[in-house]
C-alpha cells in the first residue's frame, strides 16, 4: 500500500507524517497533539516543547494500556459468554434428547395399560 504524506504544525514546527492512514486521519492526529501540548505549554510555561512532547506521549502511553486492558478484559467476557453459550446449547440437547425419550417410555406405558 502507498504511503501518504502529510505536513502538520506542532507547537509551531512542521512535521512531515508519512504512513499508510488516510491524509485527513493524519492531518486529525496532528492537530490533536498539537492543541494538547498548546494547551500544556499555555497552562505551564516553564515546560519545554520536548518536555510537553513526553508529558503528551506518557498520557497517550496511559490511556493506551487502559485502553488496551479493557479490551482484554473484554475478549475475556466474550469468551466466557461463548463458553457459557455452548455448555447451554450442549444442556439443551441433552434435555431434549431426553424429553424425547421420556415422551416414548410415556407413549409405551400408555399403550400397555391400554391393553
Amino acid at each position: 500500500m502507498e504511503k501518504n504524506k502529510v505536513k502538520v504544525m506542532i507547537c509551531g514546527t512542521e512535521y512531515t507524517l508519512s504512513a499508510e492512514d488516510d491524509k485527513e486521519y493524519l492531518a486529525e492526529l496532528g492537530k490533536e497533539l498539537d492543541a494538547k501540548m498548546t494547551e500544556l505549554i499555555k497552562n505551564n510555561q516553564r515546560l519545554s516543547v520536548t518536555q510537553c512532547a513526553v508529558l503528551s506521549a506518557l498520557e497517550y502511553l496511559d490511556a493506551f494500556k487502559k485502553a488496551d486492558a479493557n479490551a482484554e478484559n473484554l475478549r475475556s467476557q466474550i469468551q466466557d459468554y461463548l463458553e457459557d453459550a455452548a455448555r447451554a446449547r450442549t444442556d439443551s440437547e441433552i434435555t431434549k434428547r431426553e424429553v424425547e425419550r421420556l415422551g416414548k417410555e410415556l407413549a409405551a406405558l400408555r399403550s400397555k395399560s391400554a391393553n
